[in-house]
């Protein structure tokens, strides 16, 4: 029996824990798009690209949400306030493949034999549903996958095969590599020419200056930015009570400690490396989110695009 699109209950699917089961990447975007849409009672797509741009004289069948009634009252004629999404914004999606990327913690199991939900696995999540937003409200999405170099770049388009093309670069493997988050935001600067809304999606384990160069780089070069730093739960969190071996990613080593002893000055220094670079961005007029990967993503989504809805306006 077929059960009705409105009688499915899509926020069980807004949970790392099932999203970590559903190994096609493509359903698990259209899934989450659908959960937090659902869950929202309201569309997300407002926010993405709700800069205002110019007026249009309304025409039938324009929604009349966008009437500008002070404009009305000054004219009697009904004019429609334009935002970016109606000048064809591009959106790039910038996700760090790095090894640190690769991390599978303690709080959700189950994606492949022996793996739990990695970072990249969240990030790639986010993005292809964010993809699939963008291309669905008539936007232009492309992508570049990091670590030490760009590894994928897709240009922007709003082509109908775009998103499969985006979601098939987003299932490459990450290698074991380290990372250089801040040049690469200083190569993408450079490349990209017309005015976008760039969306990183990373851990951000690297040097925060160079991290923060790269935003104003980017900034400097007069596009949007949203900065979406992925950590797990144990790396916020730092759980562990027993002594235990640590093995460092991105060539960093093996250390045995005892994790209790470090506890407190470890989520200090994390908490110092991430405020660095969330004043830079608060100053830069920059959207910083620290992304949880526990959490369901009607935590994170939602929660993103309505603050910078509420920023834009």
């Amino acid at each position: 029996m077929t059960i009705p699109a409105e009688h499915v209950d899509y926020r069980k699917y807004l949970d790392p824990r099932t999203l970590a089961k559903i190994q096609a990447l493509d359903i698990r975007a259209r899934l989450i798009v659908e959960g937090f849409i659902t869950g929202m009672h309201r569309s997300p797509y407002k926010g993405f690209s709700v800069e205002f741009a110019q007026h249009r004289q309304y025409v039938q069948g324009d929604d009349i949400r966008y009437i500008d009634w002070k404009v009305f009252g000054r004219t009697d004629r009904h004019y429609i306030k334009q935002y970016e999404e109606e000048t064809n914004l591009q959106v790039m999606l910038v996700v760090d493949a790095s090894e640190s990327m690769t991390y599978a913690g303690t709080q959700t199991k189950g994606w492949q034999p022996g793996k739990g939900w990695r970072k990249f696995d969240h990030a790639t999540s986010i993005a292809a549903s964010l993809a699939y937003v963008a291309l669905h409200q008539q936007d232009s999405a492309g992508l570049a996958v990091f670590d030490q170099k760009v590894r994928h770049f897709i240009k922007p388009s709003n082509n109908p095969k775009q998103w499969r093309i985006i979601v098939d670069e987003l299932t490459t493997a990450p290698k074991n590599q380290k990372t250089r988050t801040g040049a690469i935001l200083d190569e993408i600067a450079e490349q990209m020419h017309h005015r976008s809304l760039i969306v990183l999606i990373s851990d951000l384990f690297d040097d925060p200056a160079a991290i923060v160069k790269g935003i104003q780089h980017l900034r400097y070069k007069r596009h949007d930015l949203i900065v979406l730093q992925v950590m797990d739960h144990d790396e916020l969190e730092f759980p562990f009570d027993t002594t235990t071996l640590f093995k460092g990613l991105e060539e960093m080593g093996e250390l045995v400690v005892e994790p209790r002893a470090l506890r407190e000055a470890y989520i200090e220094e994390m908490k110092k490396h991430s405020e660095i670079i969330r004043e830079a961005c608060h100053k830069l007029h920059v959207d910083f989110v620290q992304v949880d990967t526990s959490l369901p993503l009607d935590v994170t989504l939602p929660g993103f695009l309505a603050t910078r809805a509420a920023r834009m306006k």
